[in-house]
């Protein structure tokens, strides 16, 4: 068993890791890097390419954590829900409740779900040590 006096180095690392794979996952869209195709200007994918972007960069940084972490928690609800669940998860046989709707491995959504409440964790605990708003003197932003 980990003793509790670790909680904040694990908190820590759990925001910085989560941020960072958020921002990779935006550069991904943006910009076409790490196997990804770039998303036209303006598309609904770029502006969740934008908002994982400078989401993660944040929340990496532990900048504005909780206004970061609250928006890109809904980034990930909306993605869920719209992509994954009304889009890909949707039976072929027209309107009804979408295939998939609570398993997300079926809908392609586990990452969207991962992320939301990842972030909607952090949103509530705020920056934690190793955080810009920690070192200019924002304890509970």
């Amino acid at each position: 068993m980990i003793p509790e006096r670790y909680a904040p180095v694990t908190y820590a690392l759990f925001r910085i890791i989560f941020g960072y794979v958020f921002f990779i996952f935006g550069l991904q869209k943006m910009f076409g890097w790490f196997g990804g195709p770039a998303a036209e200007f303006g598309t609904l994918q770029w502006f969740a390419g934008a908002v994982e972007t400078g989401g993660g960069l944040l929340v990496m940084l532990g900048l504005f954590t909780r206004v970061a972490a609250f928006i890109s928690s809904g980034e990930m609800a909306v993605a869920y829900f719209y992509v994954h669940v009304m889009q890909l998860g949707a039976p072929p046989m027209g309107p009804g409740f979408p295939q998939g709707f609570f398993i997300p491995q079926m809908n392609r959504g586990v990452d969207a779900m991962l992320f939301c409440f990842a972030f909607l964790y952090i949103a509530t605990r705020g920056p934690g040590i190793w955080s810009l708003d920690q070192m200019m003197g924002k304890k509970g932003r």
